[in-house]
């Protein structure tokens, strides 16, 4: 699964900081686009899938709605056909009331998780106000979308987890090109994963913001990414993303990459190389 990389620009930096930027040769073919979306703390993915449907997972907090709504505009998209809903977290629908309103969409799925917040009434009104349909997330079932790609859900909801533990996480597999998205699950979610799946990939959207709740070594240790992938603000309270993980992270070789150091990031596939695309680099995110 591991694919020859080609280093164009390599910087050194402190800690988290010592990341490449990085491109693969990439050959011409059917491309799938993924953007890492800058919304500060909090989580936002674009994806365009070969066939040109369109995903988002999460829409950030509050403050990035517009943020949101802007970047998806800029890359020419009027229509969202299923937005998934990890968990209810602020800094995970916060922005979605905003999105709704400016961006038609599809169909929604939704870890099914309720959660007594004015953020989440906001989110649930404006789906009544839009009748937009809803399913709710199942661990280990397929969401069939687009014929190219292969989207599993490893992880749902389940009585007595609370709203991370209950995070929909997502396989996709794009031909050789594997990602995970694990939203905000922990490390009893990841081991279940990873005893239950194979789940060696390249690109690893690492849990939870980088929290000590997540990302133990034995996991990475059995994704063993090429990519790891960060959300997060640089001034946060809550100390993401933690020594613990980077240092397991680095054990395993991954090379990181992070909104907060990068801005956004996109990656383009064709299913066999990859182009990741930062908005920044590494001097302009310190």
């Amino acid at each position: 699964m591991k694919k020859l990389i080609t280093y164009v620009v390599s910087v050194t930096l402190i800690s988290i900081l010592f990341m490449p930027v990085m491109l693969v040769s990439a050959k011409v073919g059917q491309k799938m686009d993924v953007h890492l979306i800058d919304v500060g703390q909090g989580d936002s993915i674009l994806i365009k899938t070969p066939h040109n449907k369109v995903i988002l997972i999460d829409g950030g907090p509050p403050k990035a709605g517009k943020t949101v709504v802007d970047y998806i505009k800029q890359q020419d998209i009027h229509t969202i056909d299923l937005l998934i809903t990890t968990h209810p977290h602020i800094d995970h629908i916060g922005g979605l009331p905003e999105v709704l309103k400016n961006i038609a969409v599809k169909q929604i799925l939704d870890s099914g998780r309720i959660h007594a917040t004015l953020t989440y009434a906001k989110y649930i009104n404006q789906i009544r106000k839009q009748k937009i349909p809803m399913t709710i997330a199942k661990a280990n079932t397929y969401i069939e979308l687009d014929p190219s790609l292969s989207i599993k859900i490893l992880n749902a909801h389940r009585p007595f987890k609370n709203n991370n533990q209950s995070s929909i996480a997502l396989q996709i597999t794009y031909d050789d090109i594997v990602f995970l998205f694990l939203g905000d699950i922990e490390a009893e979610q990841e081991q279940k994963i990873s005893q239950r799946n194979i789940i060696d990939a390249d690109f690893l959207k690492v849990a939870h913001h980088g929290s000590k709740t997540s990302s133990s070594l034995a996991f990475l240790e059995r994704v063993k990414p090429e990519v790891a992938l960060l959300t997060y603000s640089k001034k946060n309270r809550y100390g993401h993303p933690v020594k613990q993980v980077i240092e397991n992270l680095q054990r395993t070789e991954a090379q990181i990459y992070s909104t907060a150091v990068f801005g956004h990031v996109t990656i383009h596939t064709n299913g066999k190389n990859y182009l990741i695309i930062p908005e920044l680099s590494p001097l302009d995110g310190l």
